[in-house]
């Protein structure tokens, strides 16, 4: 009895008869694994999505609230130059009040 087939035709000599280097993979854990790995990038990417978003929000508030500080600030320093005004004013019409009753 023969341990190996011999070859018929000569185009067969490149082939492996022998079948000896043939092997049957079970695929079914790498499927599996591929397809945990595909939901988890998709739920990665949710969650960055998310993070992005907040964070343009929150760097647009940020800029809200900086912008209206100094407004307020401009405000109150007008404010501040108006009640001076209105001080000077009220002792320049005391003074002329003065005059007058003089």
């Amino acid at each position: 009895m023969k341990d190996k087939r011999t070859y018929i035709n000569k185009k067969e000599h490149g082939e492996d008869m022998s079948h000896e280097n043939e092997s049957k993979i079970d695929t079914t854990p790498i499927e599996a694994l591929t397809q945990q790995y595909k939901a988890d990038l998709w739920e990665y990417k949710k969650r960055e999505s998310l993070y992005v978003q907040t964070k343009n929000q929150l760097d647009g508030t940020k800029q809200i609230v900086i912008e209206m500080s100094s407004t307020i600030r401009e405000l109150k320093t007008q404010n501040d130059n108006f009640q001076a005004e209105i001080a000077r004013l009220n002792e320049e019409i005391q003074l002329l009040e003065m005059q007058i009753k003089k």
